[in-house]
């Protein structure tokens, strides 16, 4: 089969796309025919050697997936051949950029008749994080007011939308480009603001009547981040994931607060959606059948961003590494 793996870390150009031996499924597996493979700033950070987890060289990137079951390994009684899946890897073991998965039967989700192959896979890491985020990360209540930032992008894009879908109050959409916040606004946004400004968190307040949001969705790093914190009202929380900014925020706890700048009883987190991926099936798959419901009622719009076949994995990293794609991008196995 063909696959795309890299032998070094490295850069776009180091994903090679090859033949390589179709798996086979184990005990416990399904063998899933690959229709399309998410991509993720966790691939591009796997590919440069800055993901926590990295199995052994060379491996096949890719975490997402989604196609149909070809076979299934002993012991499998709840997965039929033929049935259309989607689902996750390991991230310690990814095999996503493939024309074929063995994954264990536990991992896969049943796609609903009305969601693409590409589609579903922007309802797995970014529609997860999107949901998890607001539900616990900010614990978002009917009313609140959030700011999300790159609010066109594949995870942003959601969660203007399920922000909405949970009865929030002021969605406030940040993104870098006219376009962009353009895009924000068509997905449910009622204010749109231009994170490349300096002090923009300024904006924040003007949309809010000087009042500031009730809950900020940020990555981690950069300007970004600091000026998020002062976008938030009293008793305001901030729920920080990823690290697409490498840059370290300036901001010294101790001496904002001997300033008398930290008096406002808010709140900052740290998300990662690791937890909720080893609790399993019966934490993720009521999220996924409510995220799929949405999409099919119309409810939440499912932007694609790149869809490119595998032998063009290099380009499509880079524009998802130089944040020129908006909404998911994808990896069709079988357009080559």
């Amino acid at each position: 089969m063909k696959a795309v793996r890299i032998h070094r870390h490295g850069q776009p150009e180091d994903l090679v796309y090859e033949d390589v031996p179709k798996p086979q499924p184990a005990a416990g597996q399904v063998l899933v025919r690959n229709e399309a493979a998410g991509i993720n700033f966790a691939d591009i950070d796997q590919r440069r050697n800055k993901y926590p987890f990295q199995p052994p060289l060379p491996h096949i990137l890719g975490s997402e997936f989604a196609g149909t079951v070809e076979s299934v390994g002993e012991g499998v009684s709840d997965v039929e051949v033929g049935e259309r899946v989607f689902g996750f890897l390991s991230g310690a073991e990814p095999a996503g950029y493939a024309q074929y998965v063995a994954v264990s039967a536990n991992s896969v989700h049943p796609l609903p008749p009305g969601l693409g192959y590409a589609e579903s896979t922007a309802l797995l890491v970014q529609g997860l994080t999107a949901y998890f985020l607001l539900r616990d990360g900010v614990r978002l209540a009917a009313g609140d007011s959030v700011l999300i930032m790159a609010a066109a992008g594949g995870l942003g894009s959601m969660a203007v939308q399920l922000a909405k879908i949970m009865a929030a109050g002021r969605v406030i959409g940040a993104a870098s480009t006219a376009e962009k916040r353009r895009r924000a606004i068509e997905l449910g946004a009622d204010e749109s603001v231009d994170y490349t400004q300096p002090g923009w968190s300024a904006q924040v307040f003007d949309a809010t009547g000087g009042r500031g949001v009730d809950a900020v969705l940020v990555n981690v790093g950069g300007e970004s981040f600091t000026q998020s914190i002062a976008s938030l009202a009293p008793f305001g929380r901030l729920s920080a994931y990823g690290g697409a900014d490498e840059t370290t925020p300036v901001l010294d706890f101790l001496a904002e607060f001997k300033a008398g700048r930290l008096t406002k009883n808010q709140t900052l987190n740290f998300f990662t959606l690791y937890p909720y991926l080893h609790a399993g099936p019966a934490v993720l798959r009521p999220v996924l059948d409510e995220l799929a419901d949405h999409v099919e009622s119309g409810r939440l719009l499912v932007r694609l961003g790149v869809q490119m076949s595998l032998s063009q994995a290099a380009e499509a990293h880079r524009l998802v590494e130089n944040r020129q794609s908006t909404g998911k991008a994808v990896l069709l196995p079988w357009a080559d």
